[in-house]
């Protein structure tokens, strides 16, 4: 048996209006990652919360980080979770 997929939650703040947000976020990171995710959940929040978790571990906190996640460095810092061999293609960072 293998294991199951990690799945993504996006919890965002239903005050704020940030479904939207959340709803673009989960599906950029369903296509990118269709082969490595289980699925993405959004739960409804308040208090200005956006934040995506996979598994026990935070991968963006709008509180913490001051601001929202640009897709790019969101996709690297999931991708360097699930997959750390895959290319992202133009997602990818550059080597300095």
């Amino acid at each position: 048996m293998t294991d199951p997929k990690p799945i993504v939650t996006i919890t965002y703040c239903t005050q704020c209006r940030w479904l939207m947000r959340a709803g673009w976020t989960a599906q950029e990171l369903l296509v990118t990652f269709e082969d490595e995710l289980g699925g993405v959940t959004l739960i409804p929040g308040s208090g200005g919360v956006f934040d995506i978790v996979i598994g026990e571990e935070v991968v963006w906190s709008r509180k913490q980080e001051g601001r929202f996640p640009e897709l790019k460095e969101l996709k690297q810092r999931l991708r360097d979770l699930i997959a750390p061999e895959r290319p992202l293609g133009h997602s990818d960072r550059k080597d300095a």
